[in-house]
């Protein structure tokens, strides 16, 4: 029954990784648009053009260690996409870069819910 607990490792490390790539509550996003926040749509350029918020910055995933050029690194930033699972993998190449502040708000229809 003792050696059951080691099974609890794995599920408690999947739990944290689903935990930390969650989206952003309303909440933490007001207070970081408060603050100024930057709001980058990760997004293809054709996923982009054919609708996106226009207060959002598009820089594709697969450019964004280039493109993070185009940002302040003193800023909050708010990351987007379709799913919200691209936007999961920019927040860690951001904080990976230095960026400090970085949550992940998910799909970028939600953006229009958060923002005037």
């Amino acid at each position: 029954m003792q050696e059951n607990w080691i099974y609890l490792i794995p599920i408690a490390a999947v739990a944290y990784v689903i935990w930390s790539r969650r989206s952003a509550s309303a909440s933490d996003v007001k207070a970081l648009l408060a603050k100024g926040a930057q709001i980058v749509d990760v997004r293809s350029k054709t996923e982009f053009k054919a609708a996106a918020h226009p207060k959002t910055i598009n820089i594709p995933l697969d450019e964004l260690a280039k493109g993070a050029k185009k940002l302040d690194l003193a800023k909050p930033v708010l990351v987007c996409c379709a799913s919200g699972s691209r936007s999961a993998s920019a927040v860690s190449v951001l904080k990976r870069m230095g960026f400090k502040e970085v949550l992940n708000i998910g799909t970028w229809q939600r953006v229009r819910s958060l923002l005037p």
